[in-house]
């Protein structure tokens, strides 16, 4: 089994005809995810990626001629809001935003929109995901991923491409990897993702990376303590950020004690997560807990 995408996965990709949504369509598709079609508005009749992928002006006019279920989003950030919620207005259960540098604000709207409407978010700003061997949304390197027991949900985008080159480097394999987003307002958070890695028989241990910066990987730790008996690894990245200073991500920022990389540390730690020092040993923590 898989977590969010699979084989049966139909995406469709908004702002496919663009630099970066053509470039990592084609990557996409090269990998098996099943790319049924495009949305660039004025382009409907048109198509993609030498000829493979039919474009649409609308997600309406998509949805209704391919049966796309999920989307992927590759429009700039001034443009995000909305494509994000025509897709929902569209019925897409299932939306991976890209798209960086999106105001909080406006997130804010999409963010109660979407989740009223029943819609999955996944990011923004953030890598996508894959379930390794079957479909690969977003920007996530394919090539690095080896087929195993091991899922990952992370706010790092570099961060996860490290840990799962370190996993499959040590022999150890993935089944769903999924990048939640680094920005304070995301669709899904850590303990959505967890759950949903908890409950799914084709993982049977769980990496979590987390960051500096807000209280999601100590509701993370709480959840996990309550919930979850498969063996964790985790990392948390920031542990030299000056406090008060925004490292990186829009959510990675520390305010006097709390979100400190101590703090997320020491919580996960007392839920049972073995905590690393650097991504590279994160096998290691693994390999230690039994995980083959």
């Amino acid at each position: 089994m898989s977590v969010l995408v699979n084989r049966d996965t139909r995406l469709l990709v908004q702002g496919i005809t663009g630099r970066e949504g053509e470039f990592h369509s084609s990557a996409m598709l090269e990998y098996g995810t099943d790319i049924v079609a495009g949305v660039t508005p004025g382009k409907g009749g048109q198509t993609a990626l030498d000829g493979r992928v039919p474009v649409f002006d609308t997600v309406v006019d998509a949805v209704r001629e391919t049966g796309a279920n999920a989307t992927c989003i590759f429009v700039p950030a001034g443009a995000a809001p909305d494509a994000m919620l025509e897709a929902a207005e569209a019925g897409v259960p299932l939306v991976i935003c890209i798209t960086e540098g999106i105001p909080a604000l406006d997130m804010l709207r999409v963010y109660h929109v979407l989740r009223a409407a029943g819609v999955r978010l996944i990011g923004p700003n953030c890598p996508g995901l894959t379930s390794v061997g079957e479909a690969k949304v977003g920007i996530i390197p394919g090539n690095i991923h080896r087929a195993g027991p091991v899922g990952l949900v992370s706010r790092s985008g570099t961060l996860t491409y490290e840990v799962v080159q370190a996993m499959t480097d040590a022999g150890l394999g993935q089944s769903t990897c999924v990048g939640i987003g680094g920005d304070p307002i995301v669709g899904t958070s850590f303990v959505d993702v967890l759950d949903m890695l908890n409950h799914d028989p084709a993982t049977e241990a769980i990496v979590m990376i987390g960051e500096i910066g807000g209280e999601e990987e100590e509701r993370a730790a709480a959840f996990v303590q309550r919930e979850v008996r498969k063996p964790m690894a985790a990392f948390i990245a920031g542990r030299t950020a000056p406090p008060g200073r925004r490292m990186g991500h829009a959510g990675a920022i520390i305010s006097g004690g709390a979100g400190t990389a101590e703090s997320k540390r020491a919580a996960l730690e007392a839920a049972g997560i073995a905590v690393a020092d650097s991504p590279s040993q994160i096998p290691q923590l693994l390999r230690a807990a039994g995980v083959r």
